[in-house]
């Protein structure tokens, strides 16, 4: 009997998030209400890099820790660092490249995509609202994000913990559409690069793409790193970035899919009984004008 496809990761397409696998098994994607089951094979293994549109396996196929948040290992990570435009090491990519500004609900950051990606790569991060400033060229885009977080103190990363204590109780969309909008006229100030081109400025709300509620969500408990055979099932109530929220029997569970990658996964029936580990999450402290 052959072994199920191990998980790649969580990506976004048109809006929905898919699970992608190391093999050539079509990608599964996964809607608001979903029902779903998966069981863990054996062991967690390295998937390899992406090169030129296809992976290229570990070739060791290197054991991985069930704690670590996404499918490589330290030899694969450096080689993939190589050649990638998030680590900053391939600058002569002749795309189009796109600046944003993403809220995540209590930190603001500032980034770039390709811009044939359109929405996907906030969609991914997680973003609670967001808005384009410019595109052009990879390089001028590089020298606006450092404008900004040089002159405005904007960041160019938020912690996953961070995004996910934010929305437990998120600013509203118009609060953060307005910080966005006051924070993109600051761009008058700024010595403008050659090879951007300011855009007309949109603020999206992406939380009803996400089913995350106004008033945020508080799930009880979080999946643990896998052990062999565990099993994951619930309704997905809500799917952010990486992040499903599972409503179980046990409560709401936060279920973070770079836990997931390198693992081989059988789709069970839905309903399985939920057997994976997880660990309560404390209840959020709220500020004090929030209890009256």
């Amino acid at each position: 009997m052959s072994e199920p496809p191990r998980v790649a990761g969580l990506v976004w397409n048109d809006g929905l998030p898919q699970l992608e696998w190391s093999a050539t098994t079509p990608r599964t994607p996964l809607r608001l209400g979903d029902e779903i089951a998966f069981g863990a094979g054996q062991d967690r293994q390295c998937l390899g890099i992406w090169r030129n549109g296809k992976r290229l396996g570990c070739p060791t196929r290197t054991p991985l820790a069930a704690a670590a948040h996404g499918p490589l290992c330290p030899e694969c990570q450096t080689m993939d660092r190589s050649n990638s435009i998030a680590a900053d090491t391939r600058l002569d990519d002749p795309r189009e490249f796109a600046v944003y500004l993403a809220h995540h609900g209590s930190r603001v950051k500032i980034g770039i995509t390709a811009a044939d990606r359109g929405s996907a790569r906030l969609l991914e991060q997680g973003a609670l609202s967001s808005a384009f400033l410019s595109g052009g060229t990879l390089a001028a885009a590089r020298r606006v994000e450092r404008l900004f977080t040089s002159a405005f103190g904007v960041t160019d990363r938020v912690t996953s913990p961070t995004k996910r204590t934010a929305r437990l109780s998120p600013p509203t969309a118009a609060e953060r559409a307005t910080e966005l909008r006051d924070l993109a006229k600051n761009v008058s100030t700024l010595d403008w690069p050659d090879g951007q081109t300011l855009r007309e400025l949109e603020v999206v709300d992406h939380t009803p793409t996400y089913g995350l509620p106004a008033d945020g969500i508080r799930p009880a408990h979080a999946l643990a790193p896998l052990t062999p055979y565990g099993v994951i099932s619930g309704r997905i109530t809500c799917q952010i970035a990486r992040d499903l929220y599972l409503d179980t029997p046990h409560g709401l569970v936060l279920a973070d899919t770079q836990l997931l990658s390198g693992w081989p996964l059988n789709l069970l029936v839905p309903g399985a009984p939920f057997t994976a580990t997880t660990e309560p999450i404390a209840a959020p402290v709220l500020p004090q004008d929030a209890l009256f």
